[in-house]
């Protein structure tokens, strides 16, 4: 198969929550924030209270601040997530699959609890609207005709991908032009915002994606303040910690 990921996403945020144990919580003060704290917090059970995990942590977003993702159950007028708008999306997201440049057999990735992808030369996320391919992330080799006019390289000369971790965002299946490859990542450094997915430190997102595990069912949760406070309860999420 071509396809070496494709993620899934959700129209409807409550059953996600309903099944999760693991959230990553970005709450920003408003839609046009390209900064904010990321906290995990997690629950020994589905019937449990959330409970934080470790310390809040700085993290970047998209130089636009946020937009609603396609397929999230609310949002705001004329703020709705498009290709290279430079917004990172808001709503709730599964966190499907790790990537990095750490060979598979080491002793890293082979301790990670998602699925892992080895970052190669072949390794491309497909950003390009008019591709069968768009927002998936491909090994070239395995395609016959490539369709595409753009994409990323997933093997890159700086350490932005080299652990990182994929937000199913637009899938299952993509609409075109409605955004593509979501990550979270390692930032240029602090405060330099992305084009649209979430950066940390390395040490932070390192940290992060040891901790992540598939069968908890993470989530990562992206909104604005007063729209975090007017979901929280009808969701049953944590509190933001100050």
């Amino acid at each position: 198969m071509a396809s070496v990921h494709s993620p899934q996403t959700t129209c409807n945020a409550e059953p996600l929550l309903a099944l999760s144990s693991q959230l990553l919580l970005v709450v920003v003060p408003n839609r046009n924030s390209c900064t904010a704290r990321l906290q995990r917090f997690f629950r020994t059970d589905l019937s449990a209270d959330w409970q934080a995990m470790g310390e809040a942590v700085p993290v970047s977003l998209g130089r636009s601040g946020l937009a609603w993702g396609r397929q999230a159950d609310v949002g705001w007028e004329g703020a709705v997530k498009r290709e290279g708008d430079g917004c990172a999306p808001a709503g709730v997201f599964p966190i499907t699959a790790l990537f990095g440049y750490a060979a598979p057999d080491s002793p890293f990735a082979r301790a990670l609890k998602l699925p892992y992808l080895c970052a190669t030369h072949n390794l491309k996320a497909i950003d390009d609207p008019g591709s069968v391919h768009y927002n998936r992330i491909v090994d070239q080799t395995l395609v016959a005709k490539p369709d595409w006019s753009s994409c990323e390289d997933m093997l890159r000369t700086d350490l932005r991908y080299a652990v990182g971790a994929v937000v199913g965002y637009n899938a299952a299946p993509p609409v075109p032009g409605a955004g593509s490859c979501i990550f979270l990542h390692v930032w240029a450094s602090e405060g330099v915002a992305t084009a649209g997915c979430t950066a940390m430190s390395l040490a932070d997102m390192t940290e992060i994606a040891q901790w992540l595990d598939g069968s908890a069912a993470p989530l990562l949760v992206q909104l604005p303040q007063a729209e975090y406070e007017g979901l929280r309860k009808a969701w049953c999420l944590p509190s933001p910690l100050a």
